[in-house]
């Protein structure tokens, strides 16, 4: 079990290292406060898991470093039954002109373990992380998904009570964050507690019990690992927002006759609430228009481009089957619901009213890029490609 109790951190930032020295030599303060965590509680039971998610700088690093012992708090508590350890920043605690093999001894010992114990394990470690005569050679030969499977593999066999990991996984192969997955998950069910920091929302999903969502070094949101991922993704949207400005200002083309116009648009996922949404969520894209004269047969359409500018997919109201009739100086809403299933990416969507079928005879208005989107994390079964196709499978004696 872990308990953190009202845990706050501050660290001193320094515009230049000579500063450091005119502070204590002139008694004056050259520095500002940076508060990397402020008031963090929360408490991680036997057999469970927790998910921390946040931006780049929230303090998730921050938070397990004070956890595992490696930094100290300026103010609150932490108890711990039973030993801890972990993933940290990848390539923690190792030396890069060490042999792998030198590592597991030094690293094994930095992590508490015995010399007769990592004597004990030694062949079990080399085994586990599948690196063969590699473990022979300096880990500065190594590449970061290597240096991901001795740590992994040192850690698992420190036999922890409870287990940290800070985006380590994602550097590695498919094969082996699979076989990492699966200790993982084995670790839980023998009543493990396990702190989990990760961007990959998917995995958040599957094996977290509930979750928090650090933001500036405070807690903004806690509950089910879904409610945490959509406030999650509420904030990364606010990240994109300017980048989406340059999208929409720069990168688009605008124009028609405007005898019908695109006023406003905007695409909110169903459970997200925010234009960063999981594949397989259900997104709605509202349109507002305008019609500046009365026109019969009009129909609004929308294209899906992905960061490469490729069409990925596109349909309007006439596929639909639902043409539409406009009257002059009248104001409409017209909302698509789309399943979203797209592999994780970043996306634009262009918007047009035109008659007919295409935009080819009369194009009232077509505006590029008007909309960008991202979809983080998977609900569902993994896939791979640019969508997931609806499947099933069935399997009969023959």
């Amino acid at each position: 079990m872990i308990k953190v109790n009202h845990l706050s951190k501050n660290f001193k930032l320094y515009d230049s290292p000579s500063d450091r020295l005119k502070e204590i030599i002139f008694r004056r303060t050259y520095h500002h406060i940076y508060n990397a965590l402020n008031d963090v509680s929360f408490t991680v039971n036997s057999g469970q898991t927790l998910g921390i998610l946040g931006k780049n700088g929230a303090g998730k690093s921050t938070l397990l470093k004070i956890i595992s012992g490696v930094i100290f708090s300026d103010n609150g508590t932490i108890d711990v039954e039973g030993k801890v350890t972990g993933l940290l920043e990848l390539g923690t605690g190792f030396d890069k002109e060490l042999t792998g093999l030198q590592n597991i001894i030094s690293n094994g010992l930095l992590i508490g373990m015995t010399k007769e114990e990592i004597q004990q394990q030694q062949a079990s470690i080399i085994e586990f992380s599948e690196l063969g005569s590699f473990i022979k050679e300096p880990i500065r030969t190594y590449s970061s998904g290597m240096v991901m499977r001795l740590a992994f593999s040192i850690a698992m066999h420190a036999k922890p009570d409870c287990f940290l990991i800070d985006e380590a996984l994602s550097v590695g192969d498919a094969h082996f964050q699979q076989k990492c997955m699966h200790y993982i998950k084995d670790f839980k069910q023998k009543g493990g507690s396990i702190i989990f920091v990760s961007h990959d929302l998917n995995a958040v999903k599957m094996l977290c019990d509930y979750a928090i969502v650090l933001d500036q070094g405070n807690i903004v949101a806690e509950g089910s690992p879904e409610v945490a991922v959509n406030h999650y993704n509420r904030i990364m949207a606010k990240l994109d927002e300017q980048e989406n400005q340059l999208l929409k200002n720069e990168d688009g083309q605008n124009f028609g006759n405007k005898k019908a116009y695109i006023s406003t648009a905007e695409l909110l996922g169903e459970h997200s609430k925010s234009n960063m949404i999981s594949s397989g969520e259900i997104a709605y894209l509202n349109v507002a228009i305008v019609a500046n004269d009365d026109i019969q047969n009009v129909n609004i359409g929308f294209l899906i481009r992905d960061r490469f500018g490729q069409d990925i997919f596109g349909t309007n109201s006439h596929h639909l089957e639902q043409t539409l009739s406009l009257k002059k100086n009248q104001h409409y809403q017209a909302v698509f619901k789309i399943t979203m299933e797209l592999s994780p990416g970043k996306y634009t969507i262009t918007l047009a009213l035109h008659s007919q079928d295409n935009h080819i005879d009369d194009c009232y208005h077509w505006v590029d890029n008007l909309l960008s989107f991202q979809v983080a994390g998977i609900n569902g079964y993994k896939f791979t490609g640019v969508c997931r196709l609806n499947s099933c499978l069935c399997v009969s004696e023959r």
